[in-house]
């Protein structure tokens, strides 16, 4: 075996992958907290976050979500992945959707200095959330879920918490805006809206079902990071809703969960990755035997 082919199963192996994830969260989150204050430039100018932050802010999430995107659909190429290849193409999809988005988001916001009610971005951003349920809905249905009572009461429970979170953000933001007489969204801006609350609390419903149903099983570890990827999503999105405004700026603190979404997406690809090479490995020995 050569140098480079060995170099590259090393790069390739899941506690290599999982290291490079984790080292990513922390120095994301080390640039949250050190950069994200808003500084005055200029003595009576507004408080604003300088450009090469938001900047880093952004190919953080990419790099996060373009590499969940690829080992999703590395898994989806696996014939013997433990669990249904529909289910991490649709997820894998749904990370590369997200990716274009960000950065269609990005390209308005940084350097055409604009904040439209719509864009195409938003155009990947449904796609993403269609796409996440399907997989994560494709996921569950299969093992025929036979939970206790008390489980189901957790998930009404979260169900309920998080529709009640997303209904006051929504409101909260539509308040302010008749404070200070803004003009009315439109029709459209308003249904993508609602898109999106109704599509994050799905979301939160299925992760919390998903860690349920997969609790103790051969992939119980995986599925528990994919769960922890939606609620990590869900925060994100819900103090992106809360923090909107006249005086928005992009890259506050709990916006680091976006980058953590994507990498908790992708070691939780891993990691049924690597559970589905030593169940193969471990068929083929009882074989041998």
């Amino acid at each position: 075996m050569d140098e480079s082919s060995h170099r590259s199963k090393f790069i390739l192996t899941t506690q290599s992958i999982i290291f490079a994830s984790l080292t990513w969260a922390i120095l994301a989150l080390l640039y949250f907290l050190l950069f994200s204050a808003r500084i005055a430039t200029e003595v009576n100018a507004p408080e604003t976050r300088q450009a090469w932050y938001v900047i880093g802010t952004d190919i953080f999430e990419a790099v996060a979500f373009l590499s969940a995107g690829i080992l999703c659909l590395r898994n989806w190429l696996n014939p013997q992945i433990i669990s249904s290849r529909n289910v991490w193409l649709s997820i894998g999809l749904g990370m590369l959707a997200y990716f274009c988005g960000g950065l269609v988001f990005d390209y308005t916001e940084i350097f055409l200095q604009e904040d439209p009610d719509i864009s195409l971005g938003d155009v990947f951003f449904v796609l993403t959330y269609l796409l996440l349920i399907t997989g994560m809905v494709l996921a569950v249905v299969p093992r025929r879920i036979n939970l206790e009572k008390r489980q189901w009461l957790v998930i009404l429970a979260i169900g309920i918490v998080g529709s009640g979170l997303s209904w006051w953000i929504s409101h909260k933001e539509a308040v302010d805006d008749a404070a200070q007489n803004v003009a009315p969204q439109p029709l459209l801006s308003v249904v993508l809206n609602w898109f999106y609350i109704v599509s994050d609390v799905l979301l939160l419903i299925i992760a919390t079902a998903v860690l349920l149903a997969f609790w103790g099983g051969r992939v119980a570890r995986s599925w528990q990071m994919i769960a922890a990827a939606a609620f990590s999503l869900y925060i994100a999105d819900m103090w992106f809703g809360y923090a909107q405004g006249q005086d928005y700026q992009s890259g506050d603190l709990l916006e680091v969960f976006w980058v953590f979404s994507g990498i908790l997406f992708g070691i939780g690809a891993v990691l049924e990755y690597d559970a589905s090479l030593k169940r193969k490995q471990s068929i083929s020995g009882r074989k041998r035997n």
